[in-house]
């Protein structure tokens, strides 16, 4: 393969990867954008996104995705199918290596890798995402207007999206593997005395069922006991509130904090690496919307273009 030299390499795709390269290549620096595991990122995997500025009616996920790439590419971003598999951030200009031998020197990174969700590891999460099982309870609740919903997980942030599922649904189920809830005092007193929710301590989610969509959850309370009991609840969605798992490991010395999100020097979106940058999910353990993603995008690629004019090479 025959080496590439670029003035900014942006790794990840996603509302953060892709805005990043529009405006990138509206600065004239010729982005080289590599599209990692899973192009267009998490929204490819969802269906009707509402809550983005300038689509009225709605646009789906996969759609939104298509629409950014097409952007970046009219401006002249160089965008690739494949993976970085190492990167060496030792020292200016930095040097990576793709999933297809490419190497490539960088004057400038942005990591927008973004932040997986943990999933239970059921098969049929895959089978029903984006036919009632979630990650974001903001991203799609709103989908679930007067239905039946569940919620997975014992800590703030479980508390939090039952709290707001609360306002829209009929019922929420708060499937808690636990005796007790983790969250703060404050969230768990909310919880409890909210009567549309419902919390079921001590119970595990073996299985989700339905026809063509979400119908309902098999569960287990007392798992291992001999209080075991086995038993269905009828919901239309399906919510995970177990954490994210930003995707970081490919980049050993950039700062991160006990979460293992990337640190970066606010306002901008440099981190502790001069040169290398990051945007989206992957440096945001708190809002992780698409709108928020971008617009980190688009202050990583005006921070790029300070920062190599500040610093030619």
């Amino acid at each position: 393969m025959t080496p590439v030299n670029t003035r900014c390499l942006i790794i990840g795709s996603g509302p953060a990867g892709f805005t990043a390269a529009i405006y990138a290549s509206r600065a004239n620096i010729a982005p080289l954008l590599y599209e990692g595991h899973q192009p267009g990122g998490q929204l490819t995997t969802t269906t009707e996104v509402e809550n983005f500025p300038g689509y009225p009616e709605g646009i789906q996920g996969p759609q939104l995705m298509e629409d950014l790439r097409k952007q970046a590419l009219r401006f002249g971003a160089d965008i690739r199918t494949g993976v970085i598999t190492s990167v060496d951030l030792s020292s200016r200009p930095f040097k990576a290596v793709a999933s297809d031998g490419t190497e490539i020197t960088a004057e400038s990174i942005i990591i927008s890798t973004g932040a997986s969700a943990r999933y239970l590891g059921l098969p049929d999460e895959k089978k029903y995402q984006g036919l009632g099982v979630s990650a974001c309870a903001t991203c799609d609740g709103f989908f679930y207007r007067n239905k039946r919903v569940a919620v997975v997980g014992g800590g703030d942030t479980a508390c939090e999206e039952a709290l707001y599922l609360s306002g829209l649904a009929s019922d929420v189920f708060l499937i808690v593997r636990k005796p007790h809830l983790r969250a703060s005092k404050v969230m768990q007193q909310r919880v409890l005395d909210n009567p549309k929710i419902k919390v079921l301590f001590n119970t595990n989610t073996t299985g989700l069922f339905g026809e063509e969509y979400l119908e309902g959850a098999h569960l287990v309370e007392n798992v291992g006991t001999e209080n075991e009991q086995h038993f269905d609840i009828a919901i239309d969605g399906f919510f995970l509130a177990i954490g994210h798992q930003p995707n970081t490991k490919l980049f050993p010395g950039v700062a991160t904090d006990e979460q293992g999100y990337i640190v970066t020097d606010l306002p901008t979106t440099a981190t502790n690496i001069p040169g290398v940058f990051a945007a989206g999910d992957v440096a945001d353990p708190v809002y992780r919307q698409a709108i928020t993603a971008a617009a980190s995008g688009c202050r990583a690629a005006l921070d790029v273009e300070r920062f190599l004019m500040a610093n030619p090479l």
